[in-house]
């Protein structure tokens, strides 16, 4: 009897796993790419698109439920939607990853007989994308994602015990995958990603096979498992990650942080912006909603989080001419004014604010309300320049933004040098920007702050917000570059000179990447200019993956070193490193960077740092405009001082693209010629920009 049970059970199953097979057909069965306008968006696509939306025609009976429709999608920047028969389904998302999302199509949304489904862009700025694999079942949503169950569990390797991080959910075509799951008072979901934050998670997938990644963001390793799922199973997986990144005595910071719920867009709630902290293991997260204050506190410590960081009030003050972030910020203190055009208002009001010690110009090359505050129309990036007149007053600089890249990532690098040559001491950036729970996520570009790290849940804030101002920092994007001099002194420092009166420094550099970053090259600069450059070899260790001490005569004058470290892109789907924001070009490669802040050497030995500017500025009050004795002062220092003396002749009436001044250079040394070159270059783009009004 209960044999014929038994087989009577395995009898329907069979027939109730046809019937759902049978529940399901493709519409198109490739993927198409599509395109509105003819400017090609990225080099990687075909100079010319298939179509500018598509248009499919199918037959089907009128649905008295709903249906699913399901697609795949790659390179969504802009907005594009799908519409049944002349009604939105909804919009795909704008995520450039490739994944597999799902529309519920409505009770009554087809008709008997043929039906039209379009996939349109709603505008017309350039966005080259993929768009495909069109299937419709005839099941409701929750019913296709539920056909199996996945429970995963991250484990810390060490301790044995659940931890918060990021799950990533990839199909046999290695596609993010929607899964069925809500994001909750612990897991925060979008199509591919879970979120943990005690490191549990239960989700629905389709019967298929999968790829489950774990993650705890740059310091953590990757672990992976693959699944095959059946119509009706659970899979029980766990997976097991470890710190590989030693960051001791470095406090990871994410200076640049929004939430939907106050900055009004992105798709991050501010309960699954805290989750999302926590799994991607920023300690000292900085709330940076448009123009206002926002307390983490209280909800973290309701959601059980508040042990793995310790938030700080901010504000990006958003405005028309720039967009600052500053921190910290007294509970209840008044929003400055951001409607103010004038940065000498707008930066009083910031540091009226009580509490607030940290002014950051956020995206300095990006353009927000027609204004790049760094575009050669408004600056001159050899010279660190502002030809508005406008003060600074800042004390930091984002360097690299990943929800907001450059085309070329050391372009913010090189606007940064001239600004400390210029004697704007600002403190180096990496930050997130993000809006986002999985597409920009929080803490991909981040800032290390020397400071105790021992209780990432009770950070000393006044203590790291001091080291930060001082500039003794890293910033990371999948790379750290440690620097020490004489190993002794690091960034924000000043080498004295020594007393055994050494002519050479000690330069020691390390590079620090997990095992799913590799370095493949580390350079070191002197006030911006690069002076020694090595190729990381393959197959280096897990954590450090490179370590060296350099040699280096003694300079006469005072520089600035500054180590860089740089490797190819990831693109892994469970870190993929985001394309440009606002691109220069077609073509780009992602590139993973890690930088020292910058440490100064004491070269006149007169117990002060000393900026490029000083001694051009000092030369050419000596020399009283004389061209001859500029330039034979100049002798004795580097291209960045040059490039300062050009400029300040350059306001003195004497240009360096005056037939006296190039005949003299013929003779001059060849950093001499290197500076005044630069700043030439330089003055001609910014007078071409300001003659196009750009």
């Amino acid at each position: 009897m209960r044999c014929n049970f038994i087989s009577m059970c395995i009898m329907l199953c069979s027939l109730c796993l046809s019937s759902a097979q049978a529940e399901e057909r493709t519409l198109d069965g490739k993927l198409h790419h599509l395109r509105a306008g003819d400017v090609r968006e990225w080099s990687e696509f075909p100079q010319k698109a298939e179509a500018d939306g598509l248009t499919i025609k199918f037959a089907a009976k009128q649905n008295a439920a709903a249906q699913t429709l399901r697609l795949r999608q790659q390179d969504v920047k802009q907005t594009w939607q799908a519409v049944l028969n002349g009604k939105r389904l909804g919009r795909f998302l704008r995520d450039e990853n490739d994944m597999v999302i799902y529309f519920t199509v409505p009770p009554l949304a087809l008709v008997d007989g043929e039906n039209e489904l379009k996939i349109e862009q709603s505008g017309t700025r350039p966005d080259d994308v993929r768009i495909g694999e069109i299937t419709l079942d005839s099941r409701p949503m929750q019913d296709v994602l539920g056909v199996c169950t996945v429970s995963a569990t991250i484990l810390d390797k060490t301790s044995g015990k659940p931890i918060p991080g990021r799950i990533t959910v990839l199909d046999s075509d290695g596609a993010q995958h929607t899964v069925g799951a809500e994001s909750n008072e612990t897991l925060a979901v979008r199509p591919g990603a879970v979120y943990t934050s005690n490191g549990r998670a239960t989700f629905g997938l389709p019967a298929g096979r999968y790829t489950i990644f774990a993650g705890r963001g740059f310091e953590y390793g990757i672990d992976s498992r693959k699944i095959s799922l059946k119509a009706g199973q659970t899979a029980n997986v766990k997976l097991s990650i470890a710190r590989e990144v030693p960051t001791a005595g470095w406090v990871s910071c994410d200076t640049h942080v929004h939430t939907l719920t106050h900055s009004g867009h992105g798709d991050a709630s501010i309960a699954e912006r805290l989750i999302v902290l926590a799994a991607e293991g920023i300690e000292l997260p900085i709330a940076t909603d448009h123009n206002i204050h926002i307390d983490y506190n209280p909800l973290a410590k309701k959601m059980g989080v508040r042990k793995y960081f310790t938030p700080v009030i901010g504000n990006e003050v958003t405005t028309k001419t720039g967009h600052f972030n500053v921190f910290p910020v007294q509970a209840g203190a008044a929003i400055p004014n951001f409607k103010s055009t004038d940065w000498k208002e707008t930066l009083k009001g910031i540091y009226a604010t009580p509490g607030v010690k940290v002014a950051i110009l956020n995206h300095a090359r990006d353009v927000h309300s027609g204004v790049t505050p760094f575009g050669p129309k408004l600056h001159n990036a050899i010279v660190g320049e502002n030809l508005s007149d406008w003060p600074t007053g800042l004390n930091a600089m984002e360097l690299i933004n990943s929800g907001a890249q450059q085309t070329d990532v050391m372009q913010l690098y090189r606007d940064w040098f001239g600004m400390l040559n210029r004697g704007r001491y600002l403190t180096p950036v990496g930050s997130s920007d993000s809006h986002d729970v999985a597409r920009h996520f929080v803490g991909q570009a981040r800032t290390y702050i020397r400071s105790n790290d021992d209780d990432v849940g009770n950070i000393d804030v006044d203590q790291a917000v001091a080291a930060f101002v001082a500039g003794r920092v890293m910033v990371s994007l999948g790379l750290l570059a440690e620097i020490t001099v004489d190993e002794k002194y690091g960034p924000g420092e000043l080498v004295p000179k020594s007393g055994d009166g050494q002519q050479t420094i000690d330069v020691g550099i390390r590079v620090l990447g997990p095992s799913w970053s590799r370095a493949d090259r580390v350079t070191l600069y002197a006030n911006g200019r690069k002076i020694r450059e090595e190729q990381i070899p393959a197959g280096i260790k897990t954590g450090l993956q490179w370590d060296a001490h350099w040699k280096l005569p003694r300079p006469k004058h005072d520089i600035h070193l500054v180590a860089v470290a740089s490797g190819p892109g990831v693109r892994e789907l469970y870190w993929p490193i985001a394309k440009p924001y606002q691109p220069t070009s077609p073509n780009w490669e992602p590139r993973c960077v890690g930088s020292s802040g910058a440490v100064w050497i004491d070269g006149d030995d007169n117990g002060q740092r000393n900026c490029a500017y000083d001694y051009a500025d000092r030369i050419v009050k000596r020399e009283k405009t004389q061209l001859s004795g500029v330039l034979k002062a100049l002798a004795n220092y580097d291209e960045a001082v040059a490039a300062q003396a050009a400029g300040l002749l350059d306001r003195r009436g004497i240009s360096p693209q005056q037939k006296e001044v190039q005949q003299s250079l013929k003779t001059a040394p060849p950093q001499i010629r290197a500076g005044f070159a630069a700043y030439l270059r330089a003055w001609r783009e910014s007078q071409i920009a300001r003659s196009r009004g750009e």
